[in-house]
């Protein structure tokens, strides 16, 4: 029997669960990052540095292969049984390791030409050690990527959810157990933490490992993975998507290297309000992104495909009542939410960091309610075996993305050009949203989108209304407690958080009814 709407809202809030616990630990990281590095080069050069491994994770792990992967998976499963399954997996893993350690291989020896390149730019050449320490990184992360793919067909998700949260946890400890107690100042201090990134690749691989072990499921890596015609169906896959995914990811790349040129801080500022922006973006788009694919996927498996438009409307629903307000939110609360987590006395994180941060914060506000749209949406294509479609509109969206961000670092202010990246992040992720709704009626999945806009209409209005709610109230409140330091700040961004869930919960009641209903219904 097919999933439905319902047990995907229970499946995804498994996810969300799980996906707490790291964002949560991901967060007390990013605090200790800001408090140690705040926005000086060393920090901006650990963000450019990690995006490389990080390419890899999402082009091999959680990109490309993976969404190949799953619904192969699924597939081999249903005909073949879970020894089949097992089959494919270990031949895909085996697969990542062999193509991204020798990537990595290369990558490691090109770093020291490049170094010597950009020796007297000290902003890029900063960059070069911290890559080479991190590259290993991405064959242990996309070994863990693939293993979560098979266990969230397997309908594991709270395990592959948590996952993640390793990463954050090593390098809790790491900044609070090790680098107060060094010196060498904060270049050494951030060296320190890139090794800790490996730790974190290792623990983080073996923890899905074992997880599929007490499912009955062995993964080891299988390198006779070429001839293999089920594995060759994966890459075929794979490939269109792969294009798509690799020139958005490179783009990524260039975009950090377009910030650090815009400052020095530039690349740090960006990447502590994309956390906050990514929590959210997390407990929501993400899971029912975790969610969607192996559901659609068995839908499709089982001859379910009437089921998949029903499923993808309620899904679109859902994150519309839960993230419009969220999204409002943290436009309004930008500089408060900045100021409270991320500023600490004696840390290295000052006025002029949350100054950056928080306008960077702004610039991503619109996007939330997007990029979970876009999550939910993408997977509908994988499942249908249509990876060219999304390629398509990917590549017109990367240009489109591009060209703003080098236009807006040329002609926007100093101080607003990081601004400007996050902007172009948003507008061109519109795009995409729009026309892959626009081309899912050629794949037989017409939306029905006016019921989709009447439950946007309701929560836009109930969040407007909250958003002048909360920041009265944070401003009165902190009015009276601004003397009494940080409790004073948590105080008052508390208190304009009860508002507005307050507010809105009750707005929401009266003018989206039926969508706030969806989210409790269990039929």
């Amino acid at each position: 029997m097919s999933k439905g709407p319902t047990s995907v809202l229970r499946s995804a809030a498994k996810v969300a669960g799980g996906t707490a616990v790291s964002r949560v630990a991901g967060l007390v990281r990013d605090i200790l990052m800001a408090r140690t590095f705040g926005t000086s080069l060393e920090g901006s050069a650990f963000v450019v540095a990690f995006r490389i491994p990080n390419l890899f994770r999402k082009l091999f792990g959680e990109g490309a292969l993976s969404s190949a992967f799953i619904p192969a998976y699924a597939e081999a499963i249903v005909r073949g049984g879970r020894e089949e399954g097992e089959r494919l997996l270990a031949k895909t893993a085996g697969f990542v390791i062999a193509v991204l350690g020798i990537i990595a291989a290369l990558g490691i020896l090109a770093t020291f030409p490049l170094q010597a390149w950009l020796a007297s730019t000290e902003r890029f050449a900063t960059i070069m050690p911290l890559l080479r320490i991190m590259l290993p990184y991405a064959p242990l992360i996309c070994v863990a990527a693939i293993a979560m793919g098979a266990l969230n067909v397997m309908k594991s998700f709270w395990v592959p959810a948590l996952a993640p949260a390793l990463l954050n946890v090593v390098l809790i400890i790491v900044l609070v157990g090790v680098c107060p107690f060094i010196d060498g100042g904060l270049g050494f201090k951030i060296r320190v933490v890139a090794w800790a990134i490996l730790v974190a690749g290792v623990a983080q691989a073996l923890f899905q490992i074992v997880a599929l072990r007490r499912l009955g499921v062995c993964l080891i890596p299988d390198f006779k993975w070429r001839g293999d015609p089920v594995v060759r169906k994966v890459l075929q896959r794979a490939m269109p998507l792969a294009l798509a995914s690799g020139v958005l990811q490179v783009n990524v790349c260039i975009d950090s290297f377009l910030a650090m040129w815009a400052g020095e801080w530039a690349p740090a500022a960006l990447e502590y309000a994309d956390r906050l922006v990514y929590l959210p973006l997390s407990l929501v788009g993400t899971a029912f992104a975790t969610v969607l694919l192996p559901t659609f996927s068995n839908q499709v498996a089982t001859d379910g495909s009437d089921d998949i438009t029903t499923t993808l409307e309620r899904a679109l629903r859902n994150i519309v009542v839960m993230m419009t307000p969220a999204t409002i939110g943290l436009f309004v609360l930008a500089a408060p939410l900045v100021k409270m987590i991320y500023q600490s006395r004696g840390g290295e994180f000052d006025e002029m960091s949350i100054l950056y941060c928080a306008r960077a914060l702004a610039g991503y506000a619109p996007g939330l309610l997007i990029f979970c749209f876009h999550k939910a949406i993408t997977p509908t294509y994988y499942a249908l075996g249509d990876t060219v479609t999304p390629v398509r509109i990917s590549l017109v969206a990367v240009a489109l993305n591009l060209t703003m961000n080098i236009i807006f670092v040329l002609t926007w202010p100093a101080g607003w050009k990081h601004v400007g990246l996050a902007v172009a992040t948003v507008l061109s992720s519109l795009f995409s949203v729009i026309l892959l709704i626009a081309m899912l009626r050629k794949r037989g999945c017409s939306l029905r989108m006016r019921s989709i806009l009447i439950t946007a209409a309701g929560a836009l209005a109930a969040s407007g209304v909250m958003a002048v709610g909360a920041y009265f109230t944070h401003k009165a409140v902190a009015g009276i407690l601004t003397e009494i330091g940080k409790v004073g700040e948590i105080a008052a961004v508390g208190s304009a958080m009860v508002t507005a869930v307050a507010v809105y919960g009750v707005l929401a009641w009266v003018l989206c009814r039926n969508g706030v209903r969806e989210l409790f219904r269990r039929e």
